[in-house]
Order: C-alpha cells, then structure tokens, then sequence
C-alpha cells in the first residue's frame, strides 16, 4: 500500500477486561487467594493484548481504518472441536437396563475416532454392557460421550490436571454403521491408525462400528471458567486447532523455562505490579492464556490472581510459528523494560 503525505501509521493496542468468574476463595498456605472477575481494581485493567497495525490517511479531512483488530481467541465450537478431536477415549454414558438399577447412568471407557464430519465412532463388542443398553434402549434412546484433555482420554502426552482442563460432552443418538455406508472403508482404516488393536478385532463378528449424531453439545473450558452449550451445526463446521496436540508441551516449556520472561511480561505487557507468580494455562493458533498471582496494594498478605489473554499479531500454522510469536511478545517485554 503506497501512503500520501500526512499519512500515520499507528500501532494500536486495545486492552480489554477478562476476568474469571465462578472462583470461590481458595486457601493458601500463607494467605487466602481469591480469583474474580475484576479483582485487580475497580477500573479497567489491561487483561488482553490485541496488537495490530492501523493505518490513518488523510482524505479530504476524514480518517480511515484499514485494519481492523484480529481475532485473539477461539470460538467455543472451535474448542469444544478441538477437544473431540485431540481425545482418542473418552467415557461412553448410557442408561442402564440391568434389573435394580435401571434407568441409571452408566459409564464405560471407550476409544473412539472421528468421522470427517466431527461425529464420534466407536468400536464395541456387542456383548459389552453399553451395547446391551443402547440396543434396549432403541434407535431414539440417548447416550453421552465425555472426554478430557490430558491424561489417558487425550491424545497430547500430558498428564491432566484434575478439573483445571478443557472438556466436552457430546450427546446424541447412536447407531450401528453397516458397510454400506460411504465412509466406511475410512472408518476402518482411521480407527486401526489411532488404535493398534482394532485390527484384531473389527472383522469379528461380535464387533461393530457405531456411530454418535450430536444433539446437544456441551463445553467446559476448565475449573471456574466459561462453559457453554455449542450447536451441533456450528460444530460440525468448526476447524480443530492447530497446535492442540502439541499444547501442552508448549506450556510445560514456558513454565519450566521461561519463567523470568512470563514475570518480565506481566509486569510489562500486562501491567500487574508485586507478581509472585506467573503461569501459562493455554496456547492455541491465536494467542496465550497467563494466570498471573499478585500481591494485593496495601494488603501485602493477601494474593490475587486474574487470567489474562495474549493475542498473537497474525494467526499461527505451526508449532515453529507459535515459538516465534511468543518470542516476539518477550522481546516487546524485554524491549519495555529497558
């Protein structure tokens, strides 16, 4: 873009509020650490960094904006798909039909892959008690798939950390797919990539492939934070993060290596004064999510902690992009301080 005389280019940052809500106070071993929404003070406080480049010309007295703020955060059907896709297991809950307990939730661990449609498959042994209650309970009876980043239910690697993760739970119909079906040699050959065992057992006769039609949708993004239910359809069409597999080693690198350049940030990017301590929660294509504790103005025994979002300045595509992003970010810190 080629600019006339009087033309600026300025360099925007546009700091919104992002507080954590649902935090009850919490103890801690020298002090009690409360997380709320507006717990740093009662003015706007700077909780998200959306940096972009705007650019004012001058025409005929008037002002232009050529470019708008990106993007710094998923959608909730991006992460609600990011979450079903990322799982490889998950639990099934179907309603039981065993004598004395009948009509109670029962849960079964289950692996399962994903069609190209986000709808979740499994392969079970019709034998098993979640296939006895979904063959009683008919074509129309409902059962609910949950699955967890971290831990066995995820396909990242990292150990879960209880409920401070992200998680779905999908419910819809479920029904047995017969090899008719268009998709089915893509079946076959998907879930025997994502689980080395199936190919012992998908050609037994006692083994079917089913398949789960979402009716409602339901996301969690960790302990206190937003949850919301998604639309199917807006599920369906949603695109899984980019960097969702590879997440959670970026955290588990920052936080153990990283740790000045996360201080330096707070105190520089996010303007949090007396930091004691300094976390990345999460890393996506867009941006970084840091849950930053800080010491109270005039309370010094008092902790509190707020989450703040990062954004990135352009989306990233890979693992060796999102590294370069956040380096950007700590040199802008580094480059503040001095």
């Amino acid at each position: 873009m080629r600019f006339s005389t009087g033309t600026a280019a300025i360099l925007a940052c546009i700091w919104l509020q992002d507080g954590v809500e649902g935090f009850s106070t919490r103890s801690h071993p020298f002090s009690r650490t409360s997380i709320t929404k507006n717990s740093i003070s009662d003015s706007k406080r700077s909780s998200t960094r959306i940096s972009s480049t705007a650019v004012a010309e001058a025409v005929n007295g008037s002002q232009q904006t050529v470019a708008p703020p990106p993007e710094i955060r998923l959608n909730v059907p991006e992460k609600a798909r990011t979450v079903i896709s990322v799982c490889t297991s998950g639990t099934l809950c179907t309603s039981s039909h065993m004598e004395d307990i009948q009509g109670a939730p029962f849960g079964s661990f289950v692996d399962y892959v994903l069609d190209d449609k986000g709808n979740p498959v499994l392969l079970m042994n019709e034998m098993s008690m979640h296939t006895v209650n979904i063959q009683k309970a008919g074509p129309e009876g409902l059962v609910t798939l949950f699955a967890q980043l971290g831990g066995p239910t995820s396909s990242t690697g990292q150990a879960s950390h209880g409920q401070d993760v992200s998680r779905c739970s999908v419910t819809g119909t479920i029904s047995k797919i017969e090899p008719s079906a268009e998709d089915w040699d893509a079946i076959r050959m998907r879930y025997g990539i994502a689980h080395s065992y199936a190919d012992q057992v998908m050609d037994s006769p006692k083994f079917h492939f089913y398949r789960l039609t979402p009716t409602r949708i339901y996301y969690v993004g960790g302990f206190g934070v937003s949850s919301e239910w998604v639309p199917p359809e807006e599920y369906k069409l949603a695109t899984p993060d980019i960097l969702a597999k590879e997440a959670s080693s970026i955290m588990e690198k920052l936080n153990r290596d990283h740790a000045d350049d996360l201080m330096l940030t707070a105190a520089q990017i996010l303007d949090v004064n007396e930091i004691e301590k300094v976390r990345v929660t999460g890393v996506d294509r867009l941006g970084m999510d840091m849950r930053v504790t800080s010491r109270v103005p005039r309370r010094k025994n008092k902790l509190i902690t707020d989450e703040f979002r990062v954004g990135f300045r352009i989306p990233v595509i890979s693992v060796e992009d999102a590294k370069s992003e956040i380096l950007k970010v700590f040199q802008e810190s580094w480059e503040k301080s001095n």
